[in-house]
């Protein structure tokens, strides 16, 4: 019972990892809008960064996504 209790805070905790990692993307995400509205940044280089800024966003979910079930395996193997 308590082995299930840890897995549902471990959930809940990578969850939250994700929101936050998407809530970064979304803050540089607009930090690249506002450099192209004041013509800092070419539109190719505001695509260009919002392509790399989504390909790390996946990269570090999937890690999240791996640590979190690796960690949910320990939990429940123990």
């Amino acid at each position: 019972e308590r082995r299930k209790e840890l897995s549902k805070q471990v959930v809940k905790m990578g969850e939250d990892a994700k929101v936050a990692i998407r809530n970064i993307r979304r803050d540089a995400m607009d930090v690249c809008k506002a450099m192209k509205k004041k013509s800092e940044m070419t539109e190719d280089e505001e695509k260009q960064s919002g392509t790399l800024i989504q390909d790390l966003t996946d990269k570090y979910v999937k890690l999240l996504d791996a640590a979190g079930a690796a960690k949910e395996k320990e939990i429940m193997s123990i």
